[in-house]
């Protein structure tokens, strides 16, 4: 049986931004498409996202896989062509946040080697053309797509132990920019999602984060952090008909936090 209900494919939808996007666009009426990687403790919190999909009426299929793992990701791509109409696949969210905090150079510790750099990029950037490719291919995206890719203001700005990371969102928002022009024939728009400083399970892993988060709290205008809800309600507007011509761009959301101060922003 095939749904005709448009779909979301979520990756990294158990916590942070894919969590709230998740159940924020089931709201707005469509499937949600979940990828993640938890061991057994984080399970059962996936199993209250899908209860929240589901109560307002949509599907949820949830993946537990290794995001970046070519074999899993199409056999997943492969279920989803299985029950999914032509273009029925309407927004792919790429927020994965799995990579090396160690610095590159460092007498005193320990430094990133190759496959951490290239694990980082993998994971965090060149999943997401990957993705696209095997959703485009499979004609599950057409006309009125939408692709967004979670970034940061650390794509551009240096910190201790961030280099790989700062890398991966640099190159990630140079892929939105190559796939928006190769996208845009087919009319699918693709563009990058800077959020402000938010309290995710992803920032607390990085070095020094409460003092990110006091920082932010403290310059945001609105005096107080982006929260995972604020980025997934624009990304919802953004996925209307009429923003159609809006692609390849790097988009703050913040509430202009980035622009009165100096501290970066981690997703």
């Amino acid at each position: 049986m095939t749904h005709s209900t448009p779909g979301a494919v979520i990756l990294g939808a158990s916590s942070g931004f894919g969590e709230a996007a998740a159940t924020i666009f089931a709201e707005a009426g469509y499937d949600i498409y979940g990828i993640h990687l938890d061991r057994r403790a984080g399970l059962q919190h996936v199993e209250e996202i899908k209860s929240k999909i589901e109560s307002v009426g949509q599907r949820a299929v949830f993946h537990n896989i290794n995001a970046a793992a070519a074999d899993k990701r199409e056999m997943v791509l492969d279920e989803i062509a299985k029950t999914a109409n032509s273009d029925s696949v309407r927004i792919l969210l790429h927020s994965l946040a799995f990579g090396t905090l160690l610095p590159f150079l460092d007498a005193q510790a320990k430094t990133v080697s190759s496959d951490q750099m290239n694990m980082t990029l993998d994971v965090m950037a060149h999943s997401l053309v990957y993705w696209t490719q095997g959703l485009v291919k499979r004609g599950l995206m057409g006309p009125g797509g939408r692709i967004f890719a979670m970034t940061s203001s650390g794509g551009d700005r240096v910190m201790p132990a961030y280099g790989a990371v700062s890398a991966a969102k640099a190159a990630l928002e140079s892929h939105c920019r190559q796939l928006a022009m190769e996208l845009a024939h087919t009319e699918i728009t693709v563009n990058a999602i800077r959020a402000g400083v938010t309290d995710t399970p992803a920032l607390r892993k990085i070095p020094g984060a409460e003092d990110m988060i006091a920082a932010a709290a403290a310059q945001n205008p609105h005096g107080r952090l982006t929260t995972p809800e604020d980025v997934a309600h624009c990304m919802v507007a953004l996925a209307q008909p009429e923003t159609a011509w809006m692609t390849g761009n790097t988009i703050r959301v913040d509430g202009g936090e980035d622009f009165v101060g100096s501290g970066p922003s981690h997703t």
